[in-house]
């Protein structure tokens, strides 16, 4: 089986779980935060939606800088409804799922390269980048936000099992 195929599930099955919990998202609680060191419920929706378009740049390059010598850092766009977090985040997902269907094996196993200001974060074959990089990461916020959808009183929906407010799947 090749490796793009042996991906792809886990790929579907995260993002119809993260598309879930974004759907989930009040309109009104977009400025919420529950702490003054968070991030707001929009700006956290907003990268868990933008997450999925990663796989597109990761797999048409060899690497990426977060800070580039005299240049601005890369920004997401700035998302301000649940209708535009859902907008976002379809066409990032259909876009990103055909690019990891694809891929080659060569290609997932090209190393690439996370760097600051020039300098090399780490190095790693870009199906290790997509798992961590994109799933566990997406994972990671998508789990937060559904913290901020609890501590909101808004149903947070059932991702591995039942959850307090959903029996099942």
């Amino acid at each position: 089986m090749a490796i793009a195929q042996s991906l792809l599930p886990e790929f579907d099955q995260e993002m119809a779980s993260t598309r879930r919990t974004l759907e989930r998202v009040p309109d009104d609680k977009f400025g919420w935060k529950p702490h003054p060191k968070s991030g707001t419920m929009g700006w956290l929706a907003g990268h868990v939606a933008n997450l999925p378009s990663w796989p597109t740049s990761i797999l048409g390059g060899d690497s990426l800088d977060i800070n580039p010598p005299g240049q601005p850092a890369p920004k997401s766009p700035s998302i301000g409804s649940r209708a535009e977090l859902l907008a976002a985040f379809d066409k990032n997902l259909r876009e990103s799922r055909q690019a990891i269907a694809a891929a080659s094996d060569q290609e997932l196993m090209k190393p690439w390269s996370l760097l600051s200001g020039g300098k090399t974060i780490l190095t790693l074959p870009k199906v290790a980048v997509l798992r961590s990089f994109v799933m566990n990461h997406l994972i990671h916020h998508r789990a937060q936000l559904t913290v901020y959808l609890r501590l909101n009183d808004v149903p947070v929906p059932a991702l591995y099992g039942p959850s307090a407010d959903e029996g099942g799947f």
